[in-house]
C-alpha cells in the first residue's frame, strides 16, 4: 500500500512577494499582531516559515490562510501555531555572563536586602523562550539563600509569545547544546540525566519557575495585564531587537511601570539605547548596564556612554576612592586656559566629558547646550563631533545626528565608534545596505588592534566588544 501523496508545496516566486497583495497583507498582520518589526524587509524569511503553515493546514494560498486566521473557530489556534514558527528560541543556561555576575554580586544582593522582611520576591522573564533563563535565576536564588529559600515566597515568571517554547519550557529538559556553560559537576548537581544527552532539571529548582503565554505588544493595549507588576526584577533580554525602535522605547516604559520601586531591568547585551535614560535611572554596573524606576533620591550612577551593549568599565586606578564628582551644568562654559604642551588636548578632553557626563545622566538638552558651546570653542575636534550626533539620536533628531556622526567620520576616516554609530542610525532609518557598510568599517578598523583594546570615547568598549555587536548585528541583517 503505497502512502498518501503529500501537499504540493506552495510556490510563489521570490522576486514577487513584494507585489504580492495577500502576502503583504499577513506580513502587516504578523508585525502588527507580534510587533515584529524584524520581517519588515525579510519577504523571503517570513515567506519560508508561512509555507510550513500553509502545508500543515493544505490552504492552497496564502489569501485561504489569512481567511483561517480571521476564523472565530480555529484563527486563535492558528496565530498560535504561525507564532511558533516565526519566533526564534535560541538560548542557554547562564547565558551573558557579565549580566549573571552582576545578578550575584550586585542586583539580587540588593534585592534580597530589600525584601528580607517579608521575604518575597517576583521576578518576571520576558521572552523567555525554552525557559533556560528563569530557570538559571532559580539555580542562582537557591545557591544565594541556601536552606533559607524554605523562608521565601519566591516567584518567578517566564513569559513566551511561542507556545511551543513553553511547552518545552514546562518539562525542564535541555541538551547539550543549552548547557554548554554549565560544568559537568554543576550539571550533576542541578541535572539528572534522563536520556542520551538529554538533562531534565531538578524539582526544587523547577518548583520555583512558571510559565504562562505572552505578547509584550499586550502592555500597550488599552487593557495591559494587571497581575504584571510590582517586579523586584524583569530581564527582557534579546527581545527588543526583533521591534521597531519607536516601539521598542515604548516598550521599555511600559517594563520599568512594571517594577517595584527599586526593581531591577535587564536588557540585552545589543539593546540599550541612550532614550532609555529619559524614562529610567541607568546604573552601569561593571561589564552591563541596568535600568530602575526614576527616582530622584537615590543616589545617581553613571549610565551608560551610549554603547549598542553594555562594555566593562575602565580598571579604578590605584590609591584611595574619590568621591563622585557632582552634577555638571553647562551653562556658561569657561574659556579654556592655555595649559602646558600639548595645549588643547586637556581643554578638549575636558569639554568632552562634560557633555557625556550630562547625556550619561539623561539630561540630553543639557548636553546639547554644552556641545553647541563646546563645538564653538573646537570645531574640528571628530569626539565633539560623535558625541553631538549621540545626543542628537537621543533627542529624536536623526537628520542632524546622521550629519554630525559624518561630520566626525570627515575629520577622522579611522573613528570606528563614528563608523559603529552612523551604522546603528542607519539601521533605524531603515537603510540596511548603508547600515552594514558603516558597520563593517567599524568592525575592520576594530580589527586592526588587539580585541582588548580600549576603543577611544567608547567608555570601556574595547575591540573585540565592538566587533562581536556587529557580528550579531550584521546576522539580524540578512536573517541568519
Amino acid at each position: 500500500m503505497k502512502p498518501p501523496r503529500a501537499a504540493p508545496r506552495p510556490q510563489v516566486p521570490r522576486l514577487a512577494l513584494a507585489a504580492d497583495e495577500p502576502f503583504q497583507r499577513l506580513k502587516r498582520a504578523v508585525i502588527a499582531r507580534t510587533g515584529h518589526h524584524y520581517y519588515a524587509d525579510k519577504d523571503d524569511v517570513l515567506w519560508d516559515r508561512v509555507q510550513r503553515r500553509l502545508l500543515a493546514t493544505r490552504d492552497r494560498d496564502v489569501t485561504a490562510y489569512l481567511k483561517r486566521l480571521a476564523s472565530e473557530l480555529e484563527g486563535e489556534a492558528e496565530w498560535a501555531a504561525l507564532e511558533t514558527e516565526i519566533t526564534i528560541g535560541e538560548t542557554f543556561f547562564f547565558r551573558y555572563a557579565e549580566q549573571f555576575t552582576a545578578l550575584r554580586e550586585t542586583i539580587l544582593p540588593d534585592v534580597l536586602q530589600r525584601k528580607a522582611q517579608d521575604k518575597r520576591i517576583r521576578i518576571w522573564s520576558a521572552g523567555c523562550a525554552t525557559g533556560a533563563e528563569p530557570y538559571s535565576i532559580a539555580i542562582l536564588l537557591s545557591q544565594m539563600l541556601g536552606e533559607a529559600i524554605g523562608d521565601w515566597r519566591i516567584s518567578i515568571l517566564g513569559g513566551d509569545i511561542n507556545a511551543a517554547f513553553l511547552e518545552t519550557a514546562r518539562k525542564g529538559q535541555f541538551g547539550r547544546w543549552a548547557l554548554r556553560a554549565v560544568s559537568d559537576a554543576d550539571r550533576a548537581q542541578w541535572f539528572t540525566e534522563t536520556a542520551r544527552n538529554t538533562w531534565t532539571l531538578k524539582n526544587p529548582y523547577r518548583g520555583l519557575v512558571r510559565f504562562e503565554r505572552q505578547n509584550l505588544l499586550d502592555l500597550l493595549g488599552p487593557a495591559p495585564p494587571l497581575e504584571l507588576t510590582e517586579f523586584d526584577l524583569i530581564l527582557c533580554r534579546n527581545v527588543l531587537i526583533y521591534f521597531h525602535h519607536e516601539v521598542v522605547e515604548q516598550l521599555v516604559g511600559a517594563l520599568g511601570s512594571r517594577l517595584a520601586a527599586d526593581g531591577w531591568l535587564l536588557l540585552g547585551h545589543a539593546e540599550p539605547n541612550p532614550a532609555f535614560g529619559k524614562i529610567l535611572d541607568v546604573a552601569q554596573l561593571p561589564g552591563t548596564v541596568a535600568y530602575r524606576p526614576a527616582d530622584p533620591e537615590r543616589a545617581a550612577a553613571p549610565g551608560p556612554s551610549f554603547e549598542a551593549f553594555a562594555a566593562p568599565e575602565p580598571e579604578p586606578a590605584s590609591g584611595p576612592a574619590e568621591a563622585p564628582p557632582p552634577r555638571w551644568r553647562p551653562t556658561p562654559i569657561p574659556t579654556p586656559v592655555p595649559t602646558a604642551a600639548p595645549p588643547e588636548a586637556a581643554p578638549i578632553a575636558e569639554l568632552v566629558e562634560a557633555v557625556r557626563r550630562l547625556a550619561d545622566a539623561g539630561d540630553y538638552l543639557a548636553a546639547e547646550a554644552a556641545c553647541r558651546q563646546a563645538l564653538a570653542l573646537a570645531p574640528e575636534d571628530p569626539a565633539l563631533h560623535l558625541h553631538d550626533g549621540l545626543v542628537l539620536r537621543a533627542l529624536g533628531r536623526p537628520g542632524p545626528a546622521e550629519a554630525a556622526f559624518k561630520r566626525a567620520l570627515y575629520l577622522d576616516r579611522g573613528f570606528a565608534l563614528a563608523h559603529y554609530h552612523l551604522g546603528l542610525l542607519l539601521l533605524d532609518r531603515g537603510r540596511g545596505k548603508a547600515a552594514a557598510r558603516s558597520l563593517k568599517t567599524a568592525a575592520q578598523i576594530a580589527g586592526t588592534v588587539p580585541a582588548d583594546t580600549r576603543l577611544a570615547h567608547g567608555a570601556g568598549l574595547d575591540a573585540g566588544q565592538l566587533r562581536k555587536s556587529v557580528r550579531l548585528l550584521l546576522q539580524s541583517l540578512v536573517g541568519v
